[in-house]
């Protein structure tokens, strides 16, 4: 998932001097009021860290009195969504005009109707929703489903983005990722409603069960003539006047021309 970056950091944290005797402590408090806020410095949200202190000794800050600053140097992760970056999040509701989904467990997105591409059509079963695919059976998307999906903006406020599936490699990450998708050779794209013109015509096209399984038995096969074929040749090596000798050997054979000699005479 796009969105997510490591940054090393020179910080400087105020303590108060009455938590002087457990500085660690007071260290770790303020870097955790970062976690899962919005921060304009860093250009996203804090959501882990790691520490390691550059100086042992403290220094009272003038004009800030009576904190003192830590130097310290922090390992961040970040998670900053710009638009066009593909995140993914686990469907939490599906209505006929939208799409929700919670990403890393902490952000809510919402997919609106006008932001689902066609081929994706929205349908009621005893009264749970869903979005089912006009091309591809298989591609569902469900309460629980997990689905990747484009950032169109981020509210940096309440941490809400707003998303898309109009791309065409948006929507169910079961179904995108999934082996099992058949081979297809491509003619033509209808780029308004995302329509393939696809071919089976070539040998190499068709379900990759059985394209796995015959290229096996295929070259077992070959590997079978191929030996047949050698056989073939041996017997007719040692063909002479319609007898068949049972050994392919250069003496046996002289040993069969005296032996025909002698019965001719």
């Amino acid at each position: 998932m796009e969105g997510l970056s490591k940054s090393d950091a020179n910080l400087i944290v105020y303590v108060h001097p009455s938590q002087s005797k457990n500085v660690d402590k007071a260290i770790l408090r303020e870097l955790s009021s970062l976690l899962f806020k919005y921060s304009q410095a860093f250009d996203g949200v804090v959501l882990a860290y790691s520490v390691d202190p550059q100086d042992k000794c403290a220094r009272i800050l003038s004009g800030v009195h009576p904190y003192f600053g830590v130097r310290l140097r922090a390992n961040l992760l970040i998670f900053s969504p710009k638009p066009k970056m593909l995140l993914e999040g686990k469907v939490v509701k599906i209505t006929r005009e939208s799409i929700h989904c919670i990403v890393l467990g902490f952000s809510s997105a919402i997919i609106t109707d006008e932001n689902i591409r066609n081929e994706l059509k929205y349908k009621a079963k005893h009264g749970e929703g869903a979005y089912v695919s006009r091309y591809q059976k298989r591609h569902v998307i469900k309460i629980g489903a997990v689905i990747r999906f484009e950032v169109k903006s981020l509210d940096e406020e309440i941490l809400h983005i707003s998303g898309s599936l109009i791309p065409a490699n948006a929507g169910s990450v079961h179904w995108l990722c999934s082996p099992c998708l058949d081979l297809v050779n491509f003619c033509s794209l209808d780029e308004e409603i995302l329509h393939i013109s696809g071919s089976l015509i070539p040998a190499n096209t068709g379900s990759v069960h059985w394209l796995d399984k015959y290229f096996v038995d295929a070259a077992t096969d070959s590997n079978k003539e191929t030996k047949t074929e050698e056989e073939m040749e041996m017997q007719e090596q040692i063909t002479v006047g319609g007898e068949t000798l049972s050994f392919v050997n250069d003496h046996e054979i002289k040993k069969s021309k005296k032996r025909r000699r002698a019965a001719d005479q």
